[in-house]
């Protein structure tokens, strides 16, 4: 029997857990199904779609699509009435199998091809804060993160430690842990940059039983937390918006793993034991080898078909630092720190950093806000002037703190 829902007090900071995986593997299937059943345990659940396909959501509301965040402030914003959005019109609840209430929310994103969707969900994230989120009386707020990209925006639970823990959904094949690969590692870097968050393990969705995935997480160094077997009726379940908690089989997994969840029982995972695997060690467990050589290059008179064609003028790069595609250039230790202490003490992800021979230490943070560091010097007095920024709530895209005493921001 599920236990009674808990009263919980208001003020108290719910368990952030956010899903990763390749698009396509399941992570809205797996996320619906595990927010239901810590639901059904008694728990006051949050699911929060991350993704600008804003789909999430859709079977926990019976096949409903919420309306986003993004799309309502824009209506807002459009009838000048944005100091008047509140929680009630993004945040939406249902009744899951007659027995709990659920919550929802799906951030989505700016307008198809008309920005950025990592700049979407920071924007997102932004305004849940503002509503009061980390002070709702939330047990969990699971959230459901595409995971094929690294666009810094959908790495802000990692960036920012939002996420007590992670869970990699991925499948046997190469491409989805290709990218389970990649989250491992980001979630390691913001580790030893000072980020909280830690990863929980894989989960195998639709496991054909081949091996490879569990291969995988003996090499990279962690634990698969369980496996959900490919399963036609369970499919057309998800494909009809249901849960697959109606089938028993079904059911005793997503119990399990909840409540291993709940009581803290998962295997433990250091971050330092995590080892993101090097392309060739990576291919290593598909049985394949990268072949040692260099791919012919492709000449303009094959390109243009043996015409003559003008050429186009050489495309200029301002202010970039020309890097090889690939190269991980390590960052000098005045950097790191300053790298460092900005997300731990601002929540600021950098997403890169330069040198200008003019301006000094230059940093991108969540790759659409530039700041002028110069240097290190007087970091103290820089971080401060940052913060009281941030506190203002006044939006910029440039500051140039080379001179603490009179700082310039736009």
């Amino acid at each position: 029997m599920p236990a009674h829902p808990k009263q919980k007090q208001t003020g108290t900071t719910a368990r952030m857990l956010a899903v990763y995986g390749k698009g396509g593997m399941g992570k809205s299937f797996f996320t619906t199904n595990l927010v239901s059943k810590l639901a059904l345990l008694g728990n006051r659940v949050l699911q929060l779609g991350c993704d600008p396909k804003h789909d999430s959501c859709n079977a926990l509301f019976g096949g409903v699509s919420l309306p986003t965040l993004g799309d309502v402030w824009r209506e807002f914003k459009e009838a000048g009435r944005e100091d008047e959005l509140a929680a009630h019109h993004v945040i939406f609840k249902t009744t899951i199998m007659g027995r709990a209430t659920v919550y929802g929310c799906e951030i989505g994103g700016p307008e198809v091809g008309r920005g950025c969707g990592g700049r979407g969900i920071t924007f997102g994230f932004d305004m849940l804060e503002k509503f009061g989120l980390s002070q709702w009386a939330l047990d969990y707020v699971v959230m459901d993160f595409l995971g094929d990209v690294v666009c810094g925006g959908f790495a802000t639970p990692l960036s920012r430690s939002l996420a007590e823990e992670v869970i990699i959904l991925c499948g046997n094949d190469r491409q989805s842990l290709y990218a389970a690969n990649n989250i491992a590692s980001a979630a390691k870097y913001f580790a030893s940059m000072g980020g909280r968050t830690k990863l929980l393990g894989l989960v195998v969705n639709r496991d054909d039983g081949s091996g490879v995935a569990a291969r995988f997480a003996e090499k990279i160094n962690l634990p698969i937390l369980t496996s959900i077997p490919l399963d036609r009726t369970v499919r057309e379940l998800a494909d009809a918006c249901q849960l697959a908690l109606q089938e028993p089989r079904f059911d005793a997994i997503f119990d399990r793993l909840a409540r291993q969840i709940i009581d803290r029982t998962l295997p433990a995972v250091k971050m330092e034991d995590v080892r993101p695997l090097e392309y060739k060690e990576f291919l290593s467990v598909f049985g394949a080898e990268e072949p040692d050589i260099v791919p012919d290059g492709a000449t303009a008179e094959e390109l243009f078909g043996g015409q003559t064609v003008r050429r186009p003028a050489p495309v200029i790069t301002l202010g970039l630092m020309e890097r090889a595609v690939g190269d991980k250039p390590e960052m000098d230790a005045p950097t790191r720190m300053v790298v460092k202490r900005l997300l731990n003490e601002l929540g600021m992800y950098v997403t890169e950093a330069n040198h200008d021979p003019k301006k000094g230490m230059t940093l991108t943070i969540d790759g659409h806000t530039t700041i002028c560091m110069g240097s290190a010097d007087d970091l103290d007095s820089k971080i401060a002037i940052l913060a009281a920024l941030q506190r203002s709530g006044e939006q910029f895209r440039y500051v140039d703190l080379r001179r603490p005493a009179s700082p310039f921001y736009r």
